[in-house]
């Protein structure tokens, strides 16, 4: 699929078929996620992908922040954002910072890089046609999926992306996409100046 194609078609789809993702898929869209950009090269971000019984835990342990409906993918990837990893990776000589203060940081590239990572997941469902959806996951629940999964205490869960065949062809969004349309080009990119 051309890229142009890809960002186009690119929406949430919050409806899955029971049809299985293929592992080479699985495998594909995780490969793409960890070439996302990474501040220093710090590689701050982890990924926990569930299936089957896992997937059934986690909505046992997880309040779903979208539609019931998204629980039929059959794929879930929870992407983690490693503030330490930055930390520690500005702090070596080669990047002139002599300590690991949050203070150097405008803006939290951990979660930013993090982010993009989780972009290059819902492009590439779509390159492998198939349906994806960004839901966020609680702060109260974060501690409930580290222990549940064996997750490292210094890895915070910044979302999940459930991943499937879309069972629709049409948007299915919520209220939102039957409400709002795109701003228009001219409202939200200004050339020059504002």
């Amino acid at each position: 699929m051309e890229f142009q194609d890809v960002v186009r078609r690119r929406r949430m789809v919050r409806s899955f078929t029971d049809e299985p993702v293929s592992d080479e898929s699985v495998r594909r869209i995780m490969r793409n996620a960890l070439r996302g950009p990474s501040a220093g090269f710090s590689q701050g971000q982890a990924f926990l992908v569930l299936r089957g019984e896992e997937l059934a835990r986690f909505y046992e342990y997880v309040r779903l922040w979208t539609f019931e409906s998204v629980k039929t993918a059959p794929v879930v990837v929870i992407a983690f954002s490693v503030k330490e990893a930055y930390l520690d990776r500005y702090a070596q000589p080669d990047k002139g910072w002599t300590d690991r203060s949050e203070d150097h940081w405008p803006v939290p590239f951990w979660h930013i890089d993090t982010g993009m990572a989780v972009l290059l997941i819902l492009q590439t469902a779509v390159d492998e046609g198939l349906g994806a959806v960004y839901f966020g996951i609680g702060a109260d629940d974060f501690d409930k999926v580290r222990e549940a999964f064996g997750v490292p205490a210094d890895h915070e869960p910044i979302g999940a992306v459930a991943i499937g065949h879309g069972a629709e062809e049409t948007t299915t969004g919520g209220t939102s996409a039957w409400t709002r349309k795109r701003r228009p080009f001219e409202e939200a990119v200004h050339f020059g100046r504002w």
